[in-house]
């Protein structure tokens, strides 16, 4: 069985940036529009965020896979309102890790939920190696995870990658699995039929600029750039800076060449638990998007179909209050009744 390392930790005394789940605060802090250059006071992020808090405990999940040791980090937070009885397993997106989705993790508990949140193995605190990622491995970890916590049942939720993750594990684990919920997911086409694959040892190593970095986040929002976000900007950016850059560089795209290697197009079709398709969408990273959403609803067994319009591809950021109420609508609905009678 695997082991499980639990520890808190501790604060380090460092002078650390706050994010939105401190809006009120970081909007003061963060300039209104991101400077056109990387400040000349962001230094380094070191691999595994050793320097970041994150807001609740922290453990880890010890894995062998491909003949190598590894830590997966995750947050596992109790309800902070009365329990209902229901394990939510958050999955992050590509650009992100668990800490990022703070505000939605307190929504959730608040509403009576137990939270199940990683940082998937490549991303935030866990370890990154470089192997060939695959969304098997994912959702063999994910499994891994919920048997060493003793959990049988979850409603798993995942934005923009993680949707991709969610769609595997539904398809691999549909007993485990009561609801499946697919935010601005990405890999919406199998794309290896509209251009020739890449080798990722191929082409030469470089680190991503930071204009590179923010142009990439400026595509989450179709209009008013939220402040606090430049947070994340910074850690990407910190990273470059580390002397461990190159194996970063080569796990992110390693990372990125799961969306050609392995697409999951063709699992929705045999996912059987209750979903929900749910996004903004002027969604900057997909074309087309609420076409290819509503793609997605028709080809689940056991769909419903979300979409807000004039936003973008993080409506947890843009319009939290009402995303948090759909979402816990959602979830909350039985998992037996037909999706089409949720709304």
């Amino acid at each position: 069985m695997n082991i499980l390392i639990k520890r808190v930790l501790s604060n380090l005394g460092a002078v650390i940036f706050f994010i939105f789940a401190n809006s009120a605060l970081a909007a003061d802090t963060w300039p209104t529009e991101p400077p056109a250059e990387a400040p000349a006071d962001w230094g380094p992020v070191s691999a595994n965020f050793e320097e970041i808090d994150y807001p609740f405990t922290v453990n880890f999940l010890k894995l062998r896979r491909f003949e190598q040791d590894m830590n997966m980090a995750y947050m596992d937070v109790p309800p902070s309102g009365p329990a209902n009885g229901q394990t939510i397993f958050w999955q992050h997106g590509m650009n992100f890790y668990s800490e990022a989705y703070t505000p939605t993790i307190e929504a959730l508990t608040s509403e009576g939920f137990r939270v199940v949140a990683v940082d998937r193995i490549g991303y935030g605190k866990s370890s990154k190696p470089v192997i060939p990622y695959n969304f098997n491995f994912v959702a063999a970890n994910m499994k891994a995870l919920l048997d060493e916590l003793g959990i049988d049942e979850v409603a798993i939720v995942g934005h923009s990658m993680g949707g991709m993750v969610v769609s595997r594990f539904a398809m691999l684990y549909p007993d485990m699995t009561s609801h499946v919920v697919m935010v601005n997911q990405i890999g919406l086409t199998d794309q290896r039929q509209g251009r020739p694959w890449n080798d990722p040892y191929g082409a030469e190593l470089a680190p991503a600029s930071y204009r590179g970095i923010l142009a990439g986040h400026r595509r989450y929002f179709p209009e008013d750039w939220p402040p606090a976000h430049l947070e994340f900007v910074r850690r990407q950016y910190g990273q470059t800076l580390s002397g461990e850059w190159p194996r970063l560089t080569m796990v992110r795209r390693l990372q990125g060449g799961m969306l050609y290697n392995d697409p999951v197009v063709y699992d929705w079709q045999h996912i059987e638990s209750k979903a929900l398709v749910l996004g903004g969408e002027e969604d900057g990273l997909v074309a087309d998007f609420p076409t290819l959403a509503h793609n997605v609803a028709d080809q689940l067994q056991n769909s419903a179909i979300l979409l807000y319009p004039g936003i973008g591809h993080a409506p947890q950021i843009e319009i939290p209050d009402q995303f948090h109420t759909d979402l816990v609508r959602f979830l909350t609905s039985d998992p037996d009744e037909p999706a089409s009678e949720w709304k």
